[in-house]
């Protein structure tokens, strides 16, 4: 689908810096009204031609979200596409896509003194990265379209997010081959969304007089971690507030074996699909090993290629990836498989978040063992990192969620608010007791978190 007139004056104008927060109303409502496709079936999410000598973060086109996507999304003036220039985990050029929704009241210009992050330093503007734990290997579950379904998971945090005044960026850090559990694409796909945010315009010209902080849970912390690792040698000119990590997963091997047979197993065959799709030569090795034949297959297993986490979990249920293989559980144990799961399944060996960092975990967590969170911290804590970390004595995997939810945001509105002050001995380490979800009032559907386990 080629550009509107109006659309690529638009591009043209975010290209050359232009500062303001919108395009004209007439244009918006055009975009507007248009009916939100699948990234399958939209031709808006491909990169235009030559778009490998862009600059990492580089803006490639943009649009108003088409839709009601800023409409239902509570506290949303409105809402914008961003396809931008990234790099994948072969450190090859490759493109990604963000959603960037606008305050309906920023922080900067808020006389509302009701929450610190309501003014920021110097009138600072705040933009929140936040990562999505949609965990598929289906590019049809990216945030920039699933976020259109009612109660999308992620809407709530987004809606109080905007609600604080922050403007708020939600990448498809997956990025165009949903490449989910690949720590690099996905690391890289969150940092340059941040770049390409700054850059664009829509209130956010000027990168001096931003504060910007990530967030995430589980699948979305892992895109937010390995930002936090690659941001020192992959986007030294960024100077991020601070980073809330919930629900880590630091290896994902422990993840899958934890998984094995249990009720997260439908996390096993996105993730290994997913983390394969960045290494054809890997992803073909995997997909000549599946049995062709019996319950346990190739189709069943390569069919995590078109659902979201939600039927994945579902579907793979209780089940044992082995069974899917030639040769059983030795899949695992191929050098090939091994490297990428190393290079891409690993935390803690890409570099050390020079920012200040919230953890939150669950002691009892279920997908991912809580003594992997334990050593990722101490292991940046030994070497100079700020970091808070609390582990939760109440609940599991999908309890952490809600549990820590409050002190996610009040460490976000101390960093992006400008009154955050680090831990006296740079790294505090405590158990806490927080039962969110025994409250009614608080307590949400079990099985919007069943689809967000990791």
């Amino acid at each position: 689908m080629m550009l509107s007139l109006a659309q690529s004056l638009l591009g043209a104008l975010l290209l050359a810096g232009s500062s303001s927060a919108a395009p004209p109303n007439h244009w918006r409502r055009a975009a507007q009204a248009s009916t939100p496709l699948p990234p399958s079936k939209d031709p808006w999410y491909t990169a235009p031609a030559n778009f490998e000598s862009a600059a990492p973060g580089a803006v490639l086109r943009v649009r108003a979200a088409p839709g009601n996507l800023s409409t239902s999304i509570a506290n949303a003036s409105a809402a914008y596409h961003i396809l931008y220039r990234t790099t994948n985990s072969r450190y090859l050029p490759d493109w990604a896509v963000t959603t960037l929704f606008v305050p309906q009241n920023p922080a900067s210009s808020s006389s509302s003194s009701n929450t610190s992050a309501k003014s920021t330093p110097g009138g600072a503007t705040a933009l929140l990265s936040y990562q999505i734990p949609y965990d598929s290997a289906a590019v049809d579950a990216s945030p920039s379209y699933a976020l259109y379904a009612e109660g999308a998971s992620g809407s709530d945090d987004i809606a109080a997010s905007l609600g604080y005044g922050w403007y708020v960026s939600v990448p498809d850090y997956e990025g165009p081959l949903a490449s989910f559990t690949a720590g690099v694409q996905s690391g890289h796909a969150t940092i340059d969304a941040v770049r390409a945010v700054l850059s664009s315009g829509f209130g956010l010209a000027d990168s001096s007089d931003v504060k910007y902080a990530m967030w995430g849970y589980s699948g979305g912390a892992l895109a937010s971690e390995w930002a936090a690792e690659l941001q020192v040698q992959y986007a030294p000119e960024l100077n991020f507030a601070g980073a809330a990590l919930g629900g880590l997963t630091p290896n994902t091997t422990t993840v899958m074996q934890a998984c094995e047979g249990q009720l997260c197993a439908g996390l096993t065959p996105p993730g290994i699909i997913g983390v394969a799709s960045q290494f054809p030569e890997v992803l073909e090795y995997i997909i000549s090993q599946l049995k062709t034949e019996g319950p346990q297959n190739a189709t069943s297993f390569l069919s995590v290629q078109s659902l979201g986490l939600a039927q994945t979990s579902i579907l793979f249920a209780f089940q044992k990836m082995g069974d899917y293989f030639i040769n059983g559980d030795a899949i695992f144990e191929n050098p090939l498989v091994r490297r990428i799961m190393n290079s891409d399944g690993r935390m803690g060996y890409h570099g050390v978040p020079t920012m200040p960092l919230f953890v939150y975990k669950a002691i009892a967590d279920e997908v991912s063992p809580v003594a992997d969170t334990d050593d990722l911290v101490n292991k940046f804590c030994k070497v100079g990192a700020t970091i808070q970390y609390e582990r939760n004595t109440v609940g599991g995997h999908s309890a952490g969620a809600v549990n820590g939810e409050a002190s996610a945001f009040h460490f976000l509105a101390q960093v992006l608010g400008g009154t955050y002050t680090p831990p006296a001995q740079g790294c505090s380490i405590k158990d806490v007791s927080y039962n969110v979800t025994s409250s009614p009032l608080k307590r949400r559907s079990g099985l919007a978190y069943v689809s967000n386990m990791y």
